[in-house]
């Protein structure tokens, strides 16, 4: 990344990126702080905190005595990122608007706005995340003089930056960033890279950050926050009524007011019924959302999928998969769920079929499958198809016993 000076920090509001502030201004860099609005106040009656947000950074931002400014990206989110959704979730898939929201808006527009308005040499946000730059000579304050030719990165062969779990990995928020381009990672910093959730909120104490601990973890979709879902989408889409049907014997046991309220694993909320319910598939065409009675019933547990075209933070698949088109490495699609092995196979057009060890409830077409190969996270594809589930296998087998 060459030396920096100035690094251009996205503050939330928040004690991570409170304290990531803090730290990189503690480190000698000039830094300037900067909220992003991505979400329209005047939509959503008085219930979203943005205001409050933004408040609460520029209050830090005067603490630390660093320059604040704020840019709006509500046009941006809502055609890159919320218009993305509900054709999502029209296609009866569940999408991750947390994943899209840092590809598209702030490893992006943000990232463009740090470098080009602003002229940083770098930004940084307060995720639990490293990169395999953090060690090197990015963080060693000493000047270093300029290439005496202009076109040094023309023909300078660089490796790629590796995206890398944090220290906490509790915390660990690769997951989140498993779609960021190399370009906008080779220009980041993430300053809680070593750093456990504890000791941040304990610099946050010392700091005098008072106003900012007292806040509660925003754990609602990126920028909408914590309502209610069914409610939220169905501002925004048609309802399509269609029925509850029983996967065990195909009865209708209820209604519901259409298939994008619902993800796959959850409990289907139907009235009259005693015993729970749990959605395990669903039919757009017919408009049918099949249940099952447990939760974990057979046909929410499958071990094979398919990605789109998927997305390498170092640009390439790594070197074994390119030359044999197949890898072990590991797998998740739920951020903080266990790691779970897999053998992956590259499509000729870039997607990927993962073969799971142990078959996992409620894979979902629409979130992402995030692979990692020890500490790295090598990237992510968005899940567009499952294999079998148990339940369609073991009928399998049930019709094929008598014909043996």
């Amino acid at each position: 990344m060459g030396f920096i000076r100035h690094v251009v920090c996205a503050m939330s509001g928040g004690v991570d990126s409170s304290v990531a502030a803090l730290l990189l201004k503690r480190r000698g860099y000039s830094v300037t702080g900067v909220f992003m609005k991505n979400w329209d106040l005047q939509d959503e009656k008085g219930l979203c905190t943005a205001e409050k947000d933004c408040e609460d950074a520029f209050r830090v931002c005067q603490i630390l005595d660093i320059p604040f400014h704020q840019v709006s990206y509500v046009k941006e989110y809502w055609h890159e990122v919320f218009s993305n959704l509900l054709k999502e979730y029209e296609k009866g898939r569940t999408p991750n608007p947390d994943i899209l929201c840092n590809k598209h808006i702030k490893f992006n527009h943000f990232h463009k706005y740090a470098v080009d308005t602003l002229g940083a040499d770098a930004m940084a946000t307060g995720h639990y995340a490293r990169t395999s730059q953090e060690d090197e000579e990015v963080f060693q304050q000493t000047y270093t003089a300029p290439p005496t030719s202009l076109f040094r990165d023309r023909f300078e062969i660089r490796n790629p930056v590796k995206l890398c779990k944090g220290a906490d990995l509790v915390k660990d928020q690769t997951f989140f960033l498993s779609q960021i381009s190399q370009d906008a990672l080779r220009q980041t910093l993430f300053p809680l890279a070593g750093l456990t959730k504890g000791f941040v909120k304990k610099i946050a104490a010392e700091a005098g950050f008072h106003h900012v601990l007292k806040r509660k973890e925003s754990m609602g979709i990126c920028f909408i926050g914590e309502r209610n879902f069914e409610n939220f989408i169905l501002e925004y889409l048609e309802p399509k009524p269609g029925n509850f049907v029983s996967i065990d014997d195909g009865t209708v046991v209820g209604t519901h007011k259409g298939w994008f309220t619902l993800t796959l694993g959850q409990r289907a909320r139907i009235g009259g019924q005693k015993d729970a319910l749990f959605v395990v598939d669903k039919d757009i065409t017919t408009g049918d959302v099949f249940v099952a009675p447990t939760t974990n019933h057979p046909s929410l547990f499958r071990d094979t999928l398919r990605t789109d075209r998927f997305h390498w933070i170092a640009v390439d698949p790594p070197a074994e998969l390119a030359r044999t088109q197949m890898m072990e490495c590991h797998f998740r699609f739920i951020h903080q769920m266990p790691l779970v092995p897999c053998t992956v196979t590259l499509n000729m057009n870039g997607s990927v079929w993962i073969s799971l060890s142990q078959p996992l409830r409620a894979l979902t077409p629409g979130q992402f499958a995030v692979l990692y190969k020890g500490d790295e996270c090598l990237g992510s594809g968005k899940i567009v198809q499952l294999g079998p589930s148990e339940y369609t296998l073991q009928q399998g087998r049930e019709r094929l016993r008598p014909a043996l």
